[in-house]
């Protein structure tokens, strides 16, 4: 098998989510005792949320490209990047590394077109929703993307940042999600990528009938697949 690099810590609640689902993927596949081989660095969030407060791309870019580093020295043959948000800077990580960057969005764009989708309501953190980077992503992959309106991101930013990456889930935020994806699906998505690590640990396709894609799980299955491509 080839040895995941999983750069994680943004947040460890997703990253230990990630963890899971790739030793569990692992198992299922190859049976008896088998688990995943990762190579993992997971970074201190706190700093890293302050410079996307304060818009500095290029310290986070610095920060995650050195950690990269450090997980293609630990001897991963590919790297994940466990957040959806700091895929904003995934060009640079890619191009500061020597092994293949499996890109999340890409992943989960592939998940949806051999659904027979093509519309989709996006769902993370305002960076996420209203930055081009994520979208215009999808948009390669011949998808049409809606987000929430301004202030329906607002409320999903608070939810993900004041809770979700606290270890928090909680019905009332639940509620609020399922809300807002009801306003998606009204604006004419017919699924709804759920691009948060840890949007898919609070809303599970038993809270709704919507047609769910949880960007995290979907990332991890693509890499069980590459790990056990020999």
């Amino acid at each position: 098998m080839k040895t995941i690099g999983l750069l994680g810590g943004m947040s460890w609640e997703s990253t230990g989510h990630y963890y899971r689902l790739l030793n569990e993927g692992i198992k299922a596949a190859r049976g008896g005792l088998h688990s995943a081989p990762i190579a993992m660095v997971s970074v201190d969030f706190d700093p890293l949320a302050r410079w996307m407060q304060e818009d500095d791309w290029d310290a986070v870019s610095r920060h995650l490209c050195q950690s990269a580093k450090q997980v293609e020295a630990a001897g991963a043959d590919f790297l994940m990047l466990g957040s959806n948000t700091m895929h904003k800077v995934a060009d640079n990580i890619a191009a500061a590394i020597d092994i293949p960057l499996l890109h999340l969005i890409d992943a989960t764009a592939e998940a949806i077109k051999a659904q027979g989708l093509s519309s989709v309501g996006l769902l993370g953190t305002r960076t996420t929703m209203d930055d081009p980077f994520y979208t215009d992503r999808l948009t390669t992959h011949g998808l049409t993307v809606h987000v929430p309106m301004s202030t329906a991101q607002d409320r999903l930013n608070r939810i993900i940042f004041e809770e979700l990456c606290l270890g928090r889930f909680t019905d009332p935020s639940r509620r609020e999600l399922l809300y807002i994806m009801a306003e998606l699906e009204q604006a004419g998505a017919e699924c709804i990528v759920e691009g948060c690590t840890e949007i898919g640990m609070l809303v599970e396709p038993s809270h709704t009938g919507q047609p769910l894609f949880d960007t995290t799980r979907i990332h991890a299955q693509a890499a069980v697949r590459l790990a056990l491509d020999d």
